[in-house]
């Protein structure tokens, strides 16, 4: 199982042979939750964070699938030591399926179950592209509003992310970052989003998933005595913006070097956003926040 193991509802499998039916709500209606926890150098990161977040989405969107959350802890360790990965990406996903029939047509009446599986490490901006810089842009599409859809709950829900990459890819750029109705700054396709300015960190205050990297990060500027903001971020200000990163479990902290073709700095990362970078792995490679897989399937 080196390309990948999965749990599906009960039974282990090689990822290529885990299937969902056509016919549950979700694939018909995006009606999903999910977590990604990653595994470096054999470690889980932030594991119970991960956990405790999973559940929380579940239990805000009256899902209840029959594994606890020992049980979950235990088979995601096990998808990752039946690949036999030391660097992983941890999928977990509660799906609803459908009604049975002659049950009404309601979400209430369709279970809920779990998939879980584990691929070998999964970069959301490759290696190269961090060390020269991320290349952001502003798209037209806006971000679904909170009072539509609670962005703290991981969803499926990414029609808006989608348009924007595209935009993103018209414009020559790498990835979008999505404004509010009121014209600030939320996130990207997956990942948090940060602005230095005169030596301050900055980061929107609504409209985005709170990640556990995320957390991270303002763990690390507490360490190291870099002022912090948690406030709106107007597009404009954003765009005048010393320095910019971003963060997410399947990369870490990934800083930018253009927004909306405007070069930051020498075209490079930029020192607060390196220094934090740096860090962050040094921290990791100490072992801060891991928990063991263990790699013995009985």
């Amino acid at each position: 199982m080196s390309k990948g193991a999965a749990y599906l509802d009960g039974a282990y499998m090689p990822l290529a042979e885990a299937k969902i039916p056509v016919t549950h709500w979700a694939y018909r209606r995006s009606d999903v939750t999910y977590d990604v926890v990653g595994v470096w150098e054999g470690n889980f990161f932030r594991l119970d964070d991960h956990l405790k977040r999973f559940r929380a989405s579940m239990t805000r969107l009256r899902m209840t699938p029959r594994e606890t959350d020992d049980e979950i802890r235990a088979i995601l360790n096990r998808v990752v030591a039946l690949a036999g990965l030391t660097h992983a990406y941890v999928a977990m996903d509660c799906l609803r399926a459908a009604p049975p029939p002659g049950a009404p047509r309601h979400p209430a009446f369709a279970p809920s179950y779990l998939m879980i599986y584990a691929v070998p490490w999964v970069w959301v901006a490759p290696e190269d592209m961090q060390a020269r810089g991320m290349h952001l842009m502003i798209p037209k599409v806006q971000r679904i509003p909170p009072e539509s859809f609670d962005p703290r709950v991981k969803n499926f829900h990414w029609g808006d992310l989608t348009e924007g990459q595209f935009e993103a890819l018209d414009a020559g750029a790498d990835f979008a970052i999505l404004l509010d109705a009121a014209g600030n700054v939320t996130e990207g396709a997956g990942f948090n989003v940060f602005m230095v300015k005169d030596g301050t960190v900055v980061s929107p205050d609504r409209g985005a998933l709170e990640g556990i990297t995320r957390a991270s990060v303002l763990e690390l500027c507490a360490e190291a005595g870099i002022p912090v903001e948690i406030r709106p971020i107007p597009a404009d200000e954003f765009r005048a913006a010393d320095e910019i990163f971003t963060c997410t479990t399947a990369g870490g902290i990934m800083p930018a070097s253009r927004i909306d073709g405007r070069i930051m700095g020498n075209d490079r990362p930029g020192p607060v956003s390196a220094r934090l970078r740096a860090r962050f792995w040094e921290r990791r490679a100490a072992g801060w926040h891991a928990t063991p897989v263990r790699y013995t399937v009985t």
